[in-house]
């Protein structure tokens, strides 16, 4: 975490590895990135031990149910928190509760291995789709199993918010960045695309977490970060603010980023007026909206896909916000360009 207690994603939001599941010599590289990363994160024998058993688990399901048309990504995530996740490209579960029972097994094993995902991690969140229903964009199914490697990780994200940041071509630069604030009932972000990518894209965006920290409200901290990146190549952004006690979301963007409000079973989708931060852009009026429910925030960058909606995905927008930002950041991610998205959830 940066100074004043932001999340950046730039340091607290890293995917480690990326292994497609095809069949099973992905096993042996999954295992020895997973002991790297767990070791260096300070993870107990025990824990290193079940997220060996959980990943082989999980590589396994895809290349017996789903072809080895998949993969399983390693992540670190705010608060010494690693996630193991896995997506696939098969036929989805058609009865999950079913499915996560000792002994029930569709490919003539012993059935344990779902059960055992769930006992041997912190947290498990599963979201699936059948081939052949109503869906458009995908059929498969997604794991996210996480671990707590230190005691502090409810001062983190916890169960409130969801981050995805990756680097185009997985390079060490990443121009997309989000800062992340939650302080009372605030919760507060700001979210950036560098100009283009690479090293000149990243170091615009860098060093702007003074501004979610010390603004009184969205247009100066918009205001702040544009004098601040007039001496770089320039970045888009949206600003967002919810008031966590009352439900109110405010939100104001500059240039090619987009957003999407998921509230009473309905997603509205928002777009911003063109510009860049640096350069030349029009001054707007932020957005104010009431969450009457559950409520939830997505933003992302352009290197996200924009043309999906709730029923692309039914039932994944009332998941837990990391499995989302996951599933959408794979699914829906540009290989052209950096990629990032910010989930956050009021319920």
């Amino acid at each position: 975490m940066t100074n004043h207690g932001i999340i950046d994603s730039a340091k607290d939001c890293r995917l480690l590895h990326s292994v497609p599941t095809k069949d099973e010599s992905s096993l042996v590289v999954l295992r020895s990135k997973l002991f790297s990363a767990a070791n260096r994160l300070g993870a107990s024998d025990l824990k290193r031990e079940n997220m060996q058993l959980v990943a082989s688990e999980l590589a396994t399901n895809n290349i017996k149910h789903a072809g080895g048309r998949g993969m399983i990504q390693i992540w670190q995530q705010p608060g010494q928190v690693l996630d193991i996740f896995s997506i696939d490209y098969g036929p989805g579960i058609a009865d999950l509760v079913l499915a996560e029972q000792d002994g029930y097994s569709t490919a003539n094993t012993f059935g344990k291995g779902l059960g055992a995902i769930r006992r041997l991690s912190d947290d498990v969140h599963v979201y699936t789709q059948i081939r052949g229903g109503e869906q458009t964009k995908w059929s498969g199914t997604a794991f996210l199993a996480r671990f707590h490697l230190a005691a502090n990780q409810a001062q983190m994200l916890g169960d409130g918010a969801g981050l995805f940041s990756r680097s185009l071509s997985d390079s060490r630069h990443n121009g997309d960045r989000i800062y992340l604030l939650k302080r009372g009932d605030r919760l507060r972000w700001l979210h950036l695309d560098g100009l283009g990518h690479g090293s000149e894209a990243q170091i615009a965006t860098s060093n702007l977490a003074m501004h979610v920290s010390h603004c009184d409200g969205l247009a100066s901290m918009l205001e702040g970060a544009n004098r601040q990146l007039v001496a770089t190549r320039g970045a888009v952004a949206v600003a967002c603010e919810i008031d966590t006690t009352r439900r109110n979301l405010q939100m104001l963007g500059v240039g090619d980023m987009h957003a999407h409000l998921y509230d009473q079973d309905e997603m509205k989708h928002f777009s911003f007026a063109p510009g860049i931060l640096g350069r030349e852009h029009r001054t707007t009026e932020p957005l104010h909206a009431s969450l009457a429910r559950r409520g939830l925030v997505l933003t992302a960058s352009d290197g996200i896909r924009r043309n999906w909606d709730a029923g692309n995905f039914p039932g994944l927008f009332n998941q837990h916000p990391q499995l989302i930002a996951y599933t959408v950041g794979n699914i829906m991610g540009r290989v052209s360009d950096d990629q990032s998205i910010c989930v956050s959830y009021v319920g």
